[in-house]
């Protein structure tokens, strides 16, 4: 079974945030943080884990990011806030 993963990066002052879906958040966080692929994330140094989602299903994970991306930003940080209530980056402990 493969695990597909939403995820919300934010800036280290948490100004501005950043979600995507991948199927190895491991490796997608290495790129981040190295900034190995030139997006958007690497331009605004975005690369704080703040938030992120499991799902057995790529389509349940594309629609879930869609859904997340098209939320107003306050509703976005009170779902951040709900699983990381101080906005620590939640890759140092994966």
């Amino acid at each position: 079974m493969n695990t597909y993963y939403v995820y919300i990066l934010a800036t280290k002052n948490n100004k501005l945030v950043y979600i995507w879906v991948t199927n190895n958040l491991e490796r997608r966080l290495y790129e981040h943080k190295n900034k190995i692929i030139e997006w958007f994330t690497s331009k605004y140094n975005i690369n704080k884990l703040v938030y992120y989602e499991e799902t057995s299903s790529i389509k349940d994970a594309i629609a879930r990011e869609k859904e997340l991306k098209w939320r107003l930003r306050v509703k976005k940080n009170k779902l951040i806030e709900s699983m990381n209530k101080d906005w620590c980056d939640l890759a140092e402990n994966r």
